[in-house]
């Protein structure tokens, strides 16, 4: 894990938490340090949405997916909502990067308004503050002024704004090839190497 990069993975409450599970799969996958953040609707979007059943606390989710993903001693680290002694708190322990997959535009709004109510805001903001890729993959449709307003201002600040929108053009056959489609983007923006997808013009 030397020479990969620290990633923050934020899960709101928004329909789509296969994309942030995939995601967490291949981050650990790729030997990233990993700080993980679910919100309280992304934890029973995640029980609704798919057959994993998380735990209620921070220790304990961060044994399953170290157990499910087979993650590597200390390589996934997941925090409470409240706890600000979190390294990402500051900008003296940031990450390299912060993904907010899937992101509510309720989490939209709190960083664009740099609210920080919770270790999930203050992480965003703190990426912000210390010019740290951000991305937010944003789950929703249609959106209202509010929300593209929010996107337009975020994204003039250098966050890359990735709604979840994939592509057919490689033909997917299954849902996996949809989820695997937007991880892949995400990863690409993050220049951690995937197999997921190939890039456009090496199909062939």
């Amino acid at each position: 894990m030397q020479n990969a990069p620290t990633i923050t993975l934020i899960m709101t409450g928004a329909s789509g938490a296969q994309y942030g599970l995939r995601l967490l799969e291949q981050l650990i996958k790729a030997k990233c340090r990993v700080y993980l953040l679910l919100s309280r609707p992304a934890q029973l979007v995640i029980n609704t949405e798919t057959d994993h059943h998380l735990p209620g606390r921070a220790a304990e989710i961060a044994e399953y997916f170290t157990k499910l993903y087979q993650a590597d001693p200390g390589q996934l680290q997941v925090f409470e909502r409240e706890q600000w002694m979190a390294p990402i708190a500051s900008g003296s322990g940031v990450a390299d990067a912060t993904v907010v997959c899937p992101c509510t535009t309720a989490t939209l709004s709190a960083i664009a308004c740099g609210s920080s109510r919770n270790l999930i805001e203050r992480a965003a903001d703190v990426a912000l503050k210390e010019r740290k890729k951000l991305i937010l993959v944003i789950r929703e449709t249609p959106f209202s002024d509010i929300h593209l307003e929010n996107m337009l201002k975020l994204s003039r600040m250098g966050v890359v704004i990735m709604p979840a929108n994939p592509g057919f053009y490689n033909r997917p056959q299954t849902i996996d090839d949809l989820i695997d489609f937007m991880v892949a983007r995400v990863l690409d923006h993050l220049n951690i190497a995937q197999t997921l997808q190939p890039k456009w013009g090496t199909q062939g």
